[in-house]
């Protein structure tokens, strides 16, 4: 309970600085909102700047475990915060029995966010917004870095969202980030085109750029460069139809 507590206030205060509303705590997990009770403009940016912050203000948390000796198992020392995030219209206000109301929200905006939250664990990433929360952000600030991930199909398959990893603000992006990002997303565009020999070199080159080395220094197996290798891969033995949009398998 310690450890929780000190990580939920923690993650809170972040929360509370970018301007964010506490939902609810599911347990280790925050439910959060921006925009409401009170509508800002830049409520998508906000929350993608909260998304980084996080990861900075979990990395502080790290290194302090790490030197609290013995107190802690030695998998705290590597805990990551994955954070999903989606934009767009849901309900919102004091929701429950007469005897006790909780302020929340529900809708399929919010589902979106939590699978998007689900899905950052496949692609070794810890920030994914949807191309919403990734288009509003960017009409209000553009300091923040973004790289496409993924189109998936939602809402019983009638329906695609494009995914996007925040990769993090772009004065604080050293140059090999840069020029990772630069040559994935040339492989992108390479892989969306159907050309995936082509795309496979990229993404060959931009995974020994990735921010995060499968179990170097980070928690993850993998990275965007290394799933979209695999991807290419698979399309090669098994091509996608001329009017493919991106969906896999």
């Amino acid at each position: 309970m310690s450890l929780i507590n000190e990580y939920l206030t923690s993650m809170t205060d972040v929360l509370y600085e970018a301007c964010g509303t506490l939902d609810r705590y599911i347990q280790d997990a925050i439910v959060a909102m921006f925009g409401a009770p009170v509508p800002f403009p830049d409520h998508a940016y906000k929350a993608v700047k909260a998304s980084l912050l996080f990861q900075e203000r979990q990395h502080e948390l790290r290194e302090k475990w790490k030197g609290e000796g013995n107190k802690w198992p030695k998998i705290v020392s590597h805990m990551q915060t994955r954070v999903g995030c989606n934009t767009g219209r849901a309900i919102v206000g004091n929701i429950g029995p007469d005897h006790r109301f909780d302020f929340s929200m529900v809708g399929p905006t919010v589902n979106l966010a939590a699978l998007s939250e689900s899905r950052a664990k496949e692609f070794g990433v810890f920030c994914i917004v949807t191309d919403n929360t990734q288009k509003a952000s960017m009409a209000t600030n553009d300091n923040i870095a973004f790289r496409y991930l993924d189109n998936v199909r939602i809402r019983e398959g009638q329906q695609t969202v494009k995914l996007y990893e925040a990769v993090g603000f772009k004065t604080d992006l050293s140059q090999e980030i840069q020029d990772c990002l630069d040559c994935y997303n040339q492989g992108v565009s390479k892989y969306l085109s159907l050309n995936f020999a082509a795309a496979i070199n990229l993404f060959e080159k931009s995974k020994l750029l990735e921010p995060n080395q499968p179990n170097i220094n980070s928690g993850t197996n993998k990275n965007p460069s290394t799933v979209l290798l695999d991807r290419c891969r698979s399309l090669m033995e098994k091509p996608p139809s001329d009017n493919w949009d991106g969906v896999f398998p």
